[in-house]
């Protein structure tokens, strides 16, 4: 039974004699590769930890992935000193290197959007927000998703990616939100009266914004029916406790002047068929 034959490493070297130089300058290769990858892994990880929202895991992953391939950049120049034939090193390279974007496609996604969001600044911790089918209040900010506490006590993570793709409402930002609600009464009230009603009970309602006065807009007048939009300014996280003190404030008070009225905040649903012709 004849001896395995061991494996032939000089194809991967071209038939050329290695001198003391060569020698000198693939170990210097090494030594540089090593040291530049150290500081490479510093510089990395210090200015990933002054972005907001990545996590210290992220930032020192990041940095080691750096180091490694600065340092095994300065072993392949070391290969190439010594003679090596650097296409199997690069076809393994590139074949790696595709496996891994492939896997952590969705993740460099998210942390590249972050990146974004931290620069950016869209929104900060404390903001009520409107992502999807989502609304409420940051509470992080990493480097894969943006967590929210909804309204209704719900822990949300929406992913970085999807804010930039679509649209992101920030409800926080002019520190001011405005709200609306519907009013109808009969066409045979005087329409003057109602809107002297209506502003006069907005006054009394606590929590409204003084500097930007409320407003009544006529919306349709029937010949049985007319209808009203109410619009106030309030804090921005406060639109529903702030609706629900206006149209209080305004049935109460169309009430005490004998006006009977309909006030609600639900818009009303659009016909399916246009209405018939007067």
């Amino acid at each position: 039974m004849s001896a395995a034959t061991p494996p032939d490493f000089g194809q991967f070297f071209t038939p050329t004699s290695v001198s003391g130089w060569d020698l000198g300058l693939a170990a210097g290769s090494v030594l540089v590769g090593w040291i530049l990858s150290i500081y490479a892994r510093k510089g990395v990880l210090a200015a990933l930890r002054r972005l907001q929202g990545i996590s210290e895991g992220a930032a020192i992953l990041t940095a080691r992935i750096v180091r490694y391939a600065v340092l095994l950049l300065g072993i392949g120049t070391a290969f190439a000193f010594l003679g090596a034939s650097i296409q199997p090193f690069l076809a393994v390279g590139l074949i790696v290197a595709a496996v891994i974007f492939l896997a952590l496609r969705g993740i460099s996604a998210n942390f590249a959007a972050g990146i974004v969001l931290q620069t950016r600044h869209p929104l900060k911790v404390g903001d009520e927000i409107e992502a999807g089918d989502y609304i409420g209040r940051v509470r992080e900010l990493n480097g894969r998703s943006v967590v929210i506490t909804t309204r209704d006590g719900r822990t949300v993570h929406v992913p970085n990616s999807l804010l930039l793709e679509e649209p992101l409402v920030n409800h926080s930002e002019l520190g001011r939100r405005r709200s609306e609600v519907q009013v109808r009464f009969r066409s045979t009230t005087p329409l003057a009266a109602v809107t002297d009603v209506a502003l006069t009970a907005l006054g009394t309602v606590a929590g409204l914004r003084p500097e930007h006065p409320p407003a009544v807009i006529v919306r349709t007048i029937e010949p049985e029916r007319i209808s009203l939009t109410v619009q106030f300014w309030h804090a921005p996280a406060d639109d529903v406790a702030a609706t629900s003190r206006v149209v209080a404030a305004l049935g109460a008070a169309l009430t005490d002047a004998g006006v009977d009225a309909v006030v609600t905040s639900e818009k009303p649903v659009e016909p399916l068929t246009p209405p018939p012709p007067l």
